[in-house]
C-alpha cells in the first residue's frame, strides 16, 4: 500500500483548520539546580532478597508470558503475551475486576509492569504506585514531591510511562531529571541521582530499561532547546556508568564521554560550525525507546527532533545533524557506538524517531533465513525495516498519507518533496509535529508476522518564524505556526478541525511493507496496542473505548468504555490461573491540552485510574461527576485587529499547549475565557508576568512577553470567550 500524496498549499481559511491538533509550541523555563551526583543521605543498600528478583535472564526467559516484567512486555518490546485464556472464542465474557484510582487529573500514559503478584505503575507527576495485581489493594505509593514549577518544562503533559523493576528495586525517571531507585517491597527510596543540568528545560518522561545492572535514562526537552544524551547508571549505587550524546559538543571538542570517538570519525562534520544549535543545544533528546538486543547484547535507542526544529535556524550549513531523527546502536556494556539509521536527515519538522522500536527475526535471508531486524514506525510516516546487526536499511514505506517527501531511495533516504523545507510562505505538510504514529506503543504478532501501529492523519501548516531570535519565546522550534490563520476562530470551525482529523489502527505486514487490515477511529489521538497468542489485539481509544480487535482480521470482537481517555500501551498477566488485561487511564496529554478544545464538547477529564479486566469480571467504573464549566465571568472585549493578531500570535508562541488552540481548553488545564482575571488587566499581568500562581505551576512569562504582549494576549483571550458567547446565543 502506497499512500504519498503530494505537497500541497491551503487556502488561508483552511491552514488553522488543518493545524490545530498538531500545535505544541509554548512554554517556559524555570531555574532548578545543576546536575549533581547521587543523592548521599538517601542512598541505603537495596534488599536483595527473592522479592521481586528480576534479572536480565529472568527477563530473556519469561518474556511476556504469566508476567509483565518490562516496559515492552520483553526485552524486544513487541508487546506480545504468550497467554491464551483470552482470545477470539472467550473475550466477549471479559469484565472488570478492579479498578483503582490514581492521584491525578493530569495525563497517565503508564504501562503497568506486574511482577510477583505486585502490579508497579505510574501516574503524572512521577507518582509510583504498587497494587496488590489479583485485587487493586494498595501497598504503597511514593511521591518524589516535585516542584510544580517544572511542568512549563514538559512539552506534552507532566506524564511518565511507567518504571522498570530489577533485583528488588522499582527505578523511576521524575519529571524534574531525578532518577531514582525505590525498595520494591517498601517504596522507600534507596538512591536518588539528578541526571541533567535542572537550570535548562530538561524532563524525563519515559520509562527507564535494566540490562545486566545497568538502569537507561534517557530525557525531553528538545522544543525548548537542550542536547540531549542517554546514560548508564549503577542500578545498587546510582553512579554513572556511561553516556552517549546525541549531538556534538558545541565546540566540537571531546565531552569525555564514550560518544567522543563517533562524534570526532562523523558525527561532527554532519554540524555547521554556527547556528542555533550552538547555543540551543541543538536537541536529539532520548525520550522514549530504548531496546534491549540480548542477541547482539546492544543497545537501541531512538533519537528526537533538532533545536530549534528549522534547520534554517538551528544549522544553516544544511548539514544531517547526526544524530537527530535516528536510530542508533551502541555496546550494552560500554556505550560505545556500534552503528545508525538517519529516519530524517537535517530533520526540519519535528520528525522524531523516538516511538517504538520492535526486535523480530524475519523470513528475509536466503531462501527464508530469519534476519534480525529492528522495525520503527516514526512521525515521519514511513515504516523501517533495518537489520539489527549492522543498521543497514532493508525496506521501507509510507504507513499512511505522507506529503513532505515522495518516497525513500535505495539507502531509506527520504527523497523530500519540492517545497517542503518550508520557508516564509506556509505550506501545509502531512503529516504535522504530532507524527503520523507518535509515543503510543505499538506492538508485534510473531505468529502472524503483523505489526500493528497506532497511526494518524494529523496535518500542520509550517511557517518560518519571522520572530525568531535567542530567548524570543521558550519554545525551540524557529516555525510559526499562527502564519495564514484568522485571529478570532469559531468553536463551530475548532469543532470541524477536529473532525476532520483521523485515526487509525494499521495491521502492517512489515515483510511486504502493506496493511493487512485498517481500522478507522473518530479521533485522531491514539492508544498504545496490546498483541496476545489468543489471536487478539487490544487497544485504547482517545473516547475512552478499550477494544479487542481480530489479530488477523481487525474485526472488533468486544469493547468497553471505560469513561476517560486510553492512551497507554495495555498490558496482561495470569495470576492462578487467571488472565487479566490491564491498562491506565487519563485524559490528559499532547492531544489533550492541544486539541481538547472546550472539555463540555469533548471527553471530560477525570482522575485517572488502572482499570483491570479478568473472564467473569463483574466490577464496574464509576461515571465522572465532574463540575459544568463556569460561564457567568465575561470580560468586555476590547482592542484592535492588530492587537488581536499579535494576541494570536503570543498566545500560540506561549501559551498554547497547556490552555489549548485559540484559547479553549480541554479542561485538564484552566479555560482561560472563563477565568475572572481576564476582566483586570492588573490581576492578569500578577499570573502571566509576575508569577504569583509559579507554586501550581504558571510561572512567570517575563522573560518572554513584555506587559503589552501579556495585554495583548488578554484581548485576544476575551474575544475568543465573545465568539463562543455569540455562537450560543448569549450575548
Amino acid at each position: 500500500m502506497r499512500m504519498i500524496s503530494r505537497l500541497r498549499k491551503v487556502p488561508a481559511l483552511g491552514r488553522p483548520l488543518m493545524l490545530l491538533a498538531a500545535l505544541a509550541i509554548l512554554g517556559a523555563c524555570s531555574e532548578q539546580k545543576p546536575e549533581s551526583s547521587t543523592e548521599s543521605a538517601a542512598q541505603v543498600s537495596p534488599d536483595k532478597s527473592a522479592f521481586a528478583a528480576v534479572t536480565t535472564q529472568r527477563i530473556i526467559d519469561t518474556g511476556a508470558s504469566d508476567e509483565w516484567l518490562t516496559y515492552g512486555g520483553s526485552y524486544d518490546e513487541q508487546r506480545h503475551s504468550s497467554l491464551t485464556a483470552l482470545n477470539r472464542e472467550t473475550v466477549t465474557n471479559l469484565g472488570v475486576a478492579w479498578t483503582y484510582d490514581l492521584q491525578t487529573n493530569r495525563g497517565v500514559e503508564s504501562t503497568p509492569i506486574v511482577v510477583d503478584g505486585v502490579m508497579y505503575v505510574t501516574s503524572a507527576w512521577s507518582l509510583v504506585y504498587a497494587l496488590d495485581a489479583a485485587t487493586g489493594k494498595e501497598l504503597w505509593v511514593y511521591n518524589p514531591e516535585v516542584d510544580k514549577a517544572v511542568g512549563v518544562n514538559a512539552c506534552c503533559d507532566v506524564v511518565n510511562r511507567g518504571v522498570a523493576v530489577y533485583e528488588g528495586q522499582v527505578f523511576v525517571g521524575v519529571i524534574d531529571g531525578r532518577l531514582e531507585a525505590l525498595d520494591a517491597a517498601t517504596g522507600k527510596r534507596n538512591w536518588s541521582v539528578v541526571t541533567v543540568d535542572q537550570s535548562k528545560p530538561y524532563t524525563i518522561t519515559g520509562a527507564p530499561r535494566v540490562v545486566n545492572g545497568k538502569v537507561l535514562i534517557g530525557n525531553g526537552g528538545a522544543e525548548l532547546g537542550v542536547r540531549g544524551y542517554l546514560s548508564a547508571y549503577d542500578a545498587n549505587s546510582g553512579d554513572k556508568v556511561w553516556r552517549f550524546y546525541t549531538v556534538p559538543n558545541p565546540n566540537k571538542e571531546p565531552d569525555n564521554e564514550i560518544s567522543d570517538e563517533v562524534f570526532a570519525k562523523l558525527g561532527n562534520d554532519s554540524w555547521g560550525d554556527d547556528g542555533h544549535w550552538v547555543t540551543d543545544g541543538g536537541g536529539g533528546t532520548v525520550w522514549d525507546s530504548i531496546v534491549y538486543d540480548d542477541v547482539n547484547d546492544q543497545i537501541v535507542f531512538g533519537v528526537g527532533n533538532g533545536s530549534p526544529w528549522n534547520r534554517n535556524f538551528r544549522d544553516p550549513a544544511g548539514g544531517d545533524n547526526l544524530f537527530l531523527s535516528s536510530i542508533v546502536a551502541v555496546d550494552a556494556d560500554t556505550g560505545r557506538y556500534r552503528w545508525h539509521f538517519q529516519t530524517t536527515p537535517g530533520d526540519n519538522w519535528d520528525y522524531t524517531a523516538t516511538q517504538s522500536i520492535i526486535l523480530a527475526d524475519l523470513p528475509l535471508g536466503d531462501e527464508g533465513s530469519p534476519v534480525r531486524v529492528a522495525m520503527q514506525a516514526p512521525k515521519n510516516g514511513f515504516f523501517y525495516v533495518i537489520n539489527a546487526t549492522n543498521g543497514e536499511f532493508i525496506s521501507g514505506e509510507a504507513f499512511g498519507p505522507v506529503s513532505w517527501a515522495t518516497g525513500l531511495d535505495k539507502n531509506g533516504r527520504p527523497i523530500e518533496a519540492e517545497g517542503a523545507r518550508y520557508g516564509k510562505n506556509p505550506v501545509t505538510l502531512l503529516p504535522g509535529p504530532s507524527g503520523a504514529h507518535n509515543w503510543h506503543p505499538m506492538a508485534y504478532n510473531p505468529e502472524l508476522e503483523l505489526a500493528y501501529i497506532p497511526a494518524q492523519e494529523i496535518p500542520a501548516t509550517y511557517a518560518e518564524d519571522s520572530r525568531f531570535s535567542a530567548g524570543s519565546t521558550a519554545w525551540n522550534t524557529g516555525a510559526d505556526f499562527a502564519a495564514g490563520t484568522p485571529p478570532i476562530l469559531s468553536p463551530a470551525d475548532l469543532k470541524a478541525a477536529r473532525a476532520a482529523l483521523k485515526g487509525r489502527l494499521i495491521a502492517w505486514d512489515p515483510k511486504v511493507q502493506e496493511a493487512r487490515w485498517s481500522v478507522e477511529h473518530a479521533n485522531a489521538w491514539n492508544g498504545g496496542v496490546l498483541s496476545t497468542a489468543g489471536g487478539l489485539v487490544f487497544q485504547g481509544r482517545l473516547d475512552g473505548v478499550f477494544v479487542a480487535y481480530d489479530a488477523a482480521t481487525g474485526e472488533a470482537l468486544w469493547s468497553y468504555d471505560l469513561h476517560s481517555g486510553a492512551n497507554a500501551g495495555p498490558a496482561t498477566f495470569s495470576i492462578d490461573n487467571t488472565q487479566y488485561v490491564t491498562i491506565t487511564t487519563g485524559w490528559g496529554s499532547l492531544y489533550a491540552l492541544t486539541a481538547g478544545y472546550a472539555y463540555d464538547e469533548a471527553l471530560a477529564p477525570t482522575v485517572g485510574k488502572v482499570v483491570t479486566f479478568k473472564l467473569g469480571g463483574t466490577k464496574s467504573i464509576a461515571e465522572p461527576d465532574l463540575p459544568q464549566v463556569d460561564r457567568s465571568t465575561l470580560a468586555v472585549a476590547f482592542g484592535s485587529e492588530e492587537m488581536l493578531r499579535e494576541g494570536l500570535v503570543h498566545y500560540a508562541r506561549n501559551c498554547l499547549v497547556c490552555h489549548g488552540p485559540f484559547a479553549a481548553s480541554s479542561g485538564v488545564l484552566p479555560d482561560l475565557r472563563w477565568s475572572p482575571i481576564t476582566a483586570n488587566a492588573d490581576a492578569w499581568n500578577s499570573v502571566v508576568i509576575d508569577g504569583i500562581l509559579a507554586k501550581n505551576g504558571m510561572v512567570s512569562f517575563a522573560e518572554y512577553l513584555t506587559n503589552e504582549d501579556a495585554e495583548a494576549i488578554r484581548a485576544y483571550v476575551v474575544s475568543q470567550a465573545r465568539a463562543d458567547m455569540n455562537i450560543r446565543g448569549v450575548d
